[in-house]
């Protein structure tokens, strides 16, 4: 049986492009980068040089606010404790979303315990959202940092992040304590807009295997002049911001990923219509299934559909779509081993015997049609014999 893979939130298949753009620097051009007086260290340092340029081409940005890094959880680190770190003496609060990911959530608990932050969630609607005017009010004059996430990884929701940035933008010509404005966009960046003058924000992470790039390598923006403390020492690698020598394999893979994200785009139609195809045909084919997140349409990725089905649970419903061929996720692969129900859902609204009944579907380049009817053909059955045998 053809294998299907509906997870590409959770990560994608290595472009072929991208592999053989990689290859090199796995074999003859091994050099190290920092050893610059040699033509084999020339040469890994030209390739990350290189690559650089391409990173900070695609976000419109200058090549030195690029710090590579070991991919999105890294970068997300990086962000929230390098700024509050630095700017602490100014004031101790942060800001973030309660869906945002774990690597944002846990890093705001680790502050609160060990650097006296003091850390607001703020609340989402229905469909994920955060308010403009939540956010308004949960600011102070100890704010110095506000991070939400592009696009949820678990429900597909995108944030207005640009409307965020022009508000924070407003409000520091007023204040004498500027508030530095991060976002997650690990999920948006293959098919969102990226340029960072039109979004606003003062960092911003990214994840080369959400992209069709390899895993272990990411990438972290930081303005130009932010104050910032670097999280590992023991060289001078990244502008000083991040010591350590660099994946130059995976940096080049990434710069390859970002490349063909302009042709990957030419994809997206035909993905989104495969997507509709999949919530329309769910929606009339099981009953009780709830659609959850903001509904299709611009406040939706494109590639993402993500549902809860009551009196279902949601590991039986994984491993049956499995043994039926089908790759498909709860909620976010980082926590997929928890037994919790999912914190973006509770935070949406949604009661806990509900969301433990949550299907994530995501799809990418190499999905057909033959596949989402596959699923549609398959799903029905599923969902009506974990019922019958159901405790709820």
């Amino acid at each position: 049986m053809r294998r299907i893979y509906f997870d590409h939130a959770a990560t994608t298949k290595v472009d072929p492009e991208v592999k053989k753009a990689m290859l090199p620097y796995l074999g003859d051009k091994f050099g190290n980068p920092s050893s610059i007086f040699y033509k084999e260290g020339q040469d890994a340092h030209k390739a990350i040089d290189e690559s650089r340029e391409k990173v900070a081409e695609f976000l419109n940005a200058k090549v030195e606010e690029i710090i590579f890094t070991s991919g999105g959880t890294e970068s997300d680190n990086l962000a929230l404790k390098g700024i509050f770190e630095a700017n602490k003496n100014k004031g101790n609060h942060i800001i973030v979303s309660s869906v945002e990911h774990h690597a944002i959530l846990h890093s705001c608990q680790y502050l609160e315990k060990y650097h006296g932050a003091k850390v607001t969630y703020l609340p989402v609607d229905k469909c994920g959202i955060v308010a403009i005017e939540d956010l308004k009010k949960a600011i102070t004059t100890k704010t110095i940092l506000v991070s939400i996430m592009y696009v949820n990884n678990e429900v597909g929701t995108i944030e207005p992040i640009a409307e965020i940035g022009k508000l924070l933008k407003n409000l520091n010509q007023k204040r004498e304590n500027r508030i530095y404005f991060h976002t997650d966009a690990v999920q948006g960046a293959g098919y969102l807009d990226c340029d960072l003058q039109k979004l606003g924000v003062d960092a911003l992470s990214m994840s080369a295997h959400k992209i069709y790039g390899p895993k272990g390598v990411g990438v972290l923006y930081l303005r130009k002049g932010i104050p910032f403390v670097p999280q590992a020492q023991g060289g001078g690698q990244e502008g000083g911001k991040r010591a350590g020598t660099e994946n130059v394999a995976g940096i080049v893979g990434l710069a390859k990923a970002i490349e063909l994200i302009k042709q990957n785009k030419k994809e997206t139609g035909r993905i989104e219509n495969l997507r509709n195809k999949l919530v329309e045909g769910i929606l009339k084919t099981v009953p009780d299934a709830i659609f959850t997140g903001s509904k299709i349409g611009p406040n939706r990725l494109i590639s993402s559909a993500s549902f809860c089905f009551k009196n279902v649970e949601g590991e039986s419903l994984l491993m049956s779509l499995d043994q039926a061929g089908i790759a498909s996720s709860s909620g976010s692969a980082c926590t997929s081993g928890s037994l919790d129900p999912s914190h973006v859902l509770i935070a949406m609204g949604l009661k806990p015997e509900v969301a433990h009944g949550s299907l994530r579907l995501t799809l990418g380049k190499e999905n057909t049609e033959n596949e989402v009817d596959y699923f549609l053909k398959v799903l029905p059955g599923i969902v009506k014999r974990l019922r019958t045998i159901s405790p709820f």
